[in-house]
Parts: structure tokens; sequence; C-alpha cells
């Protein structure tokens, strides 16, 4: 048997949340910008900030940046692919390089084997 309680789910010192407690808010302004997709984001951002607001925002809905020229949004970033340490290694070293290595860590392991 389930008791009922007029207080289920509130807190001590809950009350309603309104302006009356959050105080009011600030005036809004919304900046438009468009990515290379052709999506619109309007970010809100205080009157008195409009000044400041960045030049560029992510695209909620593709991850691309978009500006605020909807004529010329800004390119997509090329991510270069994962590399390994490998290929890291590879742009150091020409393959000459890696032989006398190879062959200079051979000798010595040779040597330390005595064989």
């Amino acid at each position: 048997m389930a008791s009922g309680s007029a207080i289920r789910g509130s807190r001590v010192g809950a009350g309603p949340m309104g302006e009356a407690e959050r105080g009011e808010s600030a005036p809004r302004i919304w900046i438009s910008y468009w990515c290379a997709n052709g999506h619109e984001t309007r970010p809100s951002f205080a009157e008195e900030a409009a000044e400041e607001a960045p030049t560029t925002w992510d695209c909620p809905r593709c991850g691309f940046p978009a500006g605020q020229d909807q004529e010329n949004p800004p390119a997509p970033v090329r991510n270069e692919p994962y590399k390994t340490h490998l290929a890291y290694v590879k742009e150091r070293r020409s393959d000459e390089d890696g032989a006398a290595i190879l062959d200079e860590a051979l000798a010595a392991l040779r040597a330390r084997r005595g064989g």
C-alpha cells in the first residue's frame, strides 16, 4: 500500500521558479550563421555583448564552421588522417637510413649473444 505525500518530488525550500527569483533576463539579439552545407544557426547573445559575438560558430547539424556571411561561408576544416608511429619515423628517415640503423642494431645484438 503506497502512502500519499503532498510533497513528493520536491525538496525543502523548493518553490516556483519565476522571474522574481531569477531576476530580469537581459535583452537578447539573435545572430545568423551559415555553414558550407547551407544550414542556418541562430544563437542568441545579450544585446550589450553583440559586438563581441564570435565571427564563426560550429553548425550543430553537420559540425562544419559557420560564418555570418551567407554567400561566403567558411570552408570546412580538412582533418589529416591518423598516422602511425611508423609513418612519422618514415617522414624523418630514408629507407637507407633505416637499413643502416637496423644493421647496426642487429650487429650489436649478435655481438652480445656471441654469435
